[in-house]
């Protein structure tokens, strides 16, 4: 029996360290799952680290960014970098939005997806511009509108204030970008702020936005339109120089990228407006897309 009693107790102390080890496994378990995680966590920002880097050499050289290659994360990384360079950096180009007051519930609308479309152009550019819309209320029709059509309207990388574009620049650097202009822009300055109206095409009467810039003394100019393009022949004899906010933008941005208003105008002005490219032999000489 005492032999007996001996064995038991030396079972029940030989099984003692083993209850004991589980809690410890249970660290070492848990210390190693920890380390993978970061050894994982490293490697895959070394990873976006290397298609960064890709990216940026791939739009430095003008190659197209949508490859699959390239994650969203990444790519949503680049660009948000891109558009805070161009906001310390880039030319400025501002939506004055001061004239929505009188527009019906449709035109908001259709300025609202302008100025979505604006954004999306902008963000996808090689060189952006730093974009600010003004004199827009938060409680406007049209700032609601913007929420309602995107849900990261609020997200948007630009200056989104209620203050006029009077009290934000002086307005010897203004550039008011008007049809009804007599001074044709050639380039785009950086150190020059580019004033577009915030207007859709049924809400337009003539000169309304050079109306507002000549009654407030500030430099105004339009798209080279009539240098570089001439009326095409049409069945409804239709012809017009008006452009949504984000097509003008779409030729700004071309021209700053290629330093070619042939190639821009070429690329985004709309083929039913009535105009085409002079053909080559009638070009005019290029000329420079910035200064600094």
């Amino acid at each position: 029996m005492g032999l007996l009693h001996i064995d038991v107790e030396a079972g029940e102390t030989q099984s003692r360290p083993g209850r004991d080890d589980a809690p410890f496994s249970r660290n070492v378990l848990r210390k190693q799952r920890h380390w993978e995680k970061q050894l994982a966590a490293r490697k895959s920002k070394r990873k976006e680290e290397k298609q960064r880097r890709k990216l940026r050499c791939d739009q430095e050289s003008g190659t197209k960014t949508d490859n699959p290659r390239f994650t969203k994360r990444v790519v949503k990384a680049i660009t948000k970098e891109r558009l805070a360079e161009a906001q310390s950096t880039g030319p400025k180009l501002c939506v004055d939005l001061s004239m929505t007051d009188c527009m019906s519930n449709k035109e908001i609308s259709r300025l609202a997806g302008q100025l979505r479309r604006l954004y999306g152009s902008n963000k996808k550019a090689n060189r952006p511009f730093h974009l600010f819309l003004t004199d827009l209320r938060e409680d406007s029709r049209l700032y609601k509108e913007c929420l309602r059509m995107n849900d990261g309207f609020v997200n948007y990388v630009m200056d989104i204030t209620e203050k006029s574009w009077l009290d934000l620049f002086p307005s010897e650097d203004i550039v008011y970008l008007t049809p009804d202009a007599e001074e044709a822009l050639e380039r785009v300055d950086v150190d020059k702020v580019y004033i577009l109206g915030g207007l859709v095409d049924e809400s337009i009467q003539k000169k309304v936005s050079y109306s507002r810039a000549r009654e407030l003394r500030v430099h105004t100019a339009r798209l080279p339109i009539e240098e570089y393009m001439v009326k095409k022949s049409n069945p409804k004899n239709f012809h017009s120089k008006i452009l949504a906010i984000n097509q003008v933008l779409d030729i700004l941005l071309t021209f700053s990228d290629r330093g070619s208003w042939t190639d821009a105008l070429q690329a985004w002005f709309p083929r039913g407006k009535g105009y085409v490219i002079i053909s080559d032999e009638h070009h005019p000489p290029p000329v420079s897309t910035t200064q600094t």
